[in-house]
């Protein structure tokens, strides 16, 4: 079982982060391919509209060169992508939604044998399929929204109230519409959808307070659970893309410690421990919740790669327990280069030039 340590494992914490700094004073000039480039539709929005110092991987960039790594952006879309790859100590994925965050380019890096951060296969997969990932918190026994599948032919059920019509795949909220109108629903389903016809999630709209909770993983395999934090959308029904892009820095977005009462607080932290051990998740991980008035919460959604920008939800969660961003980017790349080798022989990737021969040091 994983050991989860919470905000009052004061001396736990403390010594993992010790051992870690220690970690990576040991680790200068390590080879980092950071992943980034505009392969799904969120992370197309992020290189088109967000500007250059708020995104995530300029905050990685930045945490990569205060360790004393030799790192460079890998960009999936050029042609020498996969080749580069094989040249690198460990690989930092900053890519999100389909090709990214779903388990594909987990794949190719366990073929390559390249060391990754972040959750493996399955878990990715899981996670980044919105119906598929609902069917496991159901298994779990993990609350969320009441929810139907759309899948272009059977009529979606209207209960006179609200509902979210969400994209299977992909983050930060696009393609996702709050329909209160039932004369609003076929355009919110075809914008779904998408040019693909893909299934379609119509979730109930639980009114409440949007929560958010991260996990890092720590030496020692200790996963620490951050404070859950209270975001709040000033100017929009929902915390949607724009809200979440605030181009234009308008502070749309009110973030802060979340105050609970403790038995809300136990069961918050409970479901995100269930989660993070029921999908098998690894490195880092962001669950995201709607807290209703009651003081009842819903799992939303679970994401393997959060955002890491400088003031992303994930790093305010991280400073309230003193971690500090080059401390999280520092946590993902050791236990990337910590896990166990394959205990099964893999063939040799084969390129046309002449690469490097490496033993394999993830497991599948």
């Amino acid at each position: 079982m994983t050991r989860f340590l919470n905000p009052s494992s004061d001396a736990a914490l403390q010594k993992a982060a010790e051992e870690l700094r220690e970690w990576g004073r040991s680790r200068q000039g390590l080879r980092v391919a950071l992943i980034y480039g505009p392969v799904s539709a969120e992370d197309r929005l992020y290189h088109s509209k967000c500007p250059v110092e708020q995104r995530s991987v300029t905050a990685l960039g930045t945490a990569l060169e205060e360790i004393g790594s030799q790192w460079k952006v890998l960009d999936p879309c050029e042609p020498d992508f996969i080749i580069d790859l094989a040249g690198y100590d460990v690989a930092l994925s900053n890519l999100h939604g389909p090709y990214g965050e779903d388990g594909r380019l987990q794949g190719l890096l366990d073929y390559l044998r390249v060391p990754y951060c972040g959750s493996g296969v399955a878990a990715s997969a899981v996670a980044a399929d919105k119906i598929l990932c609902k069917r496991v918190m159901l298994t779990l026994g993990v609350p969320t929204p009441g929810w139907q599948v759309w899948s272009g032919s059977s009529p979606v059920t209207w209960n006179r109230r609200p509902l979210m019509v969400k994209p299977p795949f992909g983050g930060s909220s696009v393609g996702m519409s709050l329909v209160r109108d039932p004369a609003d629903l076929p355009a919110a389903l075809a914008d779904a959808a998408g040019d693909e016809g893909m299934e379609v999630l119509v979730e109930e709209y639980v009114t409440g307070t949007p929560m958010t909770v991260g996990l890092l993983e720590l030496p020692g395999g200790s996963v620490v659970i951050f404070p859950p934090l209270a975001t709040e959308a000033a100017e929009a029904d929902f915390y949607d893309a724009d809200t979440k892009l605030d181009v234009n820095s308008k502070g749309s977005v009110i973030v802060r410690a979340a105050e609970l009462e403790p038995e809300v607080l136990d069961a918050l932290t409970e479901h995100a421990r269930t989660l993070w051990d029921g999908l098998g998740l690894r490195g880092s991980a962001r669950i995201d919740f709607i807290l209703t008035n009651d003081g009842d919460p819903y799992v939303l959604e679970v994401n393997s790669t959060p955002g890491m920008s400088r003031d992303s939800n994930f790093a305010v969660g991280a400073a309230m327990v003193g971690l500090t961003h080059t401390d999280i980017v520092l946590a993902m790349l050791h236990e990337a280069l910590a896990r166990p080798p394959y205990d099964v022989p893999l063939p040799t990737p084969a390129f046309a030039g002449t690469t490097r021969a490496r033993e394999a040091a993830v497991s599948p």
